[in-house]
């Protein structure tokens, strides 16, 4: 009953980061469509960009989250994971 749980919470958490991810690329390419009918200029580091590209970088950048969200998928369905305070702990690294 518990492991059943605990299936359903890692379906939902990551359905819900996928409904972000989805959102956050719809919001890039809307600004795109609105940078480009309304003319939006952005004023950065004294010069003049184009919101167009602004809107391009938001919408890249929600494409790569959901193919990294693909990676952490199958990461969290794999039968080998599991918790490990192993994970947690902090390793020296060595002055070379």
């Amino acid at each position: 009953m518990e492991k059943q749980s605990a299936k359903q919470e890692k379906r939902v958490l990551i359905a819900l980061l996928y409904v972000i991810a989805i959102v956050i690329i719809l919001l890039g390419a809307s600004f795109c469509v609105y940078s480009v009918i309304n003319n939006v200029q952005l004023a950065i580091l004294s010069s003049s960009v184009p919101g167009f590209v602004f809107g391009l970088v938001v919408l890249f950048l929600g494409v790569r989250y959901v193919f990294s969200l693909q990676k952490l998928k199958a990461e969290v369905y794999s039968t080998s994971s599991g918790f490990a305070w192993s994970n947690f702990r902090k390793t020296k690294k060595s002055k070379a």
